[in-house]
């Protein structure tokens, strides 16, 4: 079973996207900000990352940075899930390692789809 981490900082968020992904058959951790993400990832990578932008302690984009430096951080898929919707923000997220970019509100159809864009389903 594929394991993803949702990282949000809106618990109903991470319940929703939890709900979504384990409907399609992941086993799933959640983390309340990119610093809980980074120890769990320390403990044991995912193969996908469910991302926010915008949190508290450390940002999304701070998050992936400094997994992209973990050993094996290169290896799980990345895909924000943010409500940040301009160019420059989407561009600075794919140069900074990440896979995909998906709008919040999203469904399970969405998620469903990006996921298979990038070969997790």
């Amino acid at each position: 079973m594929k394991t993803c981490l949702v990282v949000d900082d809106s618990r109903v968020i991470r319940k929703v996207a939890r709900r979504i992904l384990e409907d399609l058959k992941f086993s799933c951790e959640e983390a309340g900000d990119g610093r809980e993400a980074l120890d769990a990832c320390r403990r044991r990578m995912p193969d996908a990352v469910l991302l926010d932008w915008h949190m508290p302690l450390m940002n999304g984009l701070d998050f992936l940075k400094n997994l992209r430096r973990e050993e094996g951080g290169d290896k799980p898929v990345v895909v924000f899930c943010t409500s940040e919707n301009d160019v420059n923000s989407i561009t600075e997220a794919l140069r900074a390692g990440a896979n995909e970019y998906i709008m919040k509100p999203f469904d399970g159809d969405i998620v469903e789809s990006k996921f298979a864009e990038v070969g997790l389903i």
